[in-house]
């Protein structure tokens, strides 16, 4: 078996408007297609950044998650960024709180974390 890529990572999410401002408006990602599917109730957002694809379902009240974050399952999004410093002022001037900027215990590298609108822990790494 060879895989290739990650094509995308799929997330459920609460509000849509919400979600598509936080993801689009703020971080920058792009649109690919928007669609209401009558038969699961839900609206679906596909989104691309670089090469990867994020596939956002907003549902009416899903489930919150069951810890912080340490359920099984997604742990969190990364993100490579290439002055993380100038990163978290923007997200902070966008209303958006980070945790302090820690270097990776493995790799030396800087990194933070912070979290989009439904709580799903987010992270930027340099």
């Amino acid at each position: 078996m060879k895989l290739t890529d990650i094509h995308h990572i799929a997330i459920i999410t609460s509000d849509y408007e919400r979600t598509k401002h936080f993801y689009v408006d703020l971080l920058g990602f792009e649109i690919i297609r928007e669609n209401y599917r009558t038969n699961k109730q839900d609206t679906k957002l596909d989104l691309r950044l670089g090469n990867a694809e994020l596939e956002i379902f907003c549902v009416q009240n899903p489930p919150k998650r069951v810890t912080d974050p340490e359920a099984c399952g997604l742990r969190h999004l990364a993100f490579a960024v290439e002055n993380i410093e100038e990163i978290v002022a923007e997200l902070n001037g966008l209303g958006i709180p980070t945790e302090p900027i820690r270097r990776d215990d493995y790799t030396g590298k800087k990194m933070t974390f912070f979290r989009d609108p439904d709580g799903l822990p987010l992270e930027l790494h340099e």
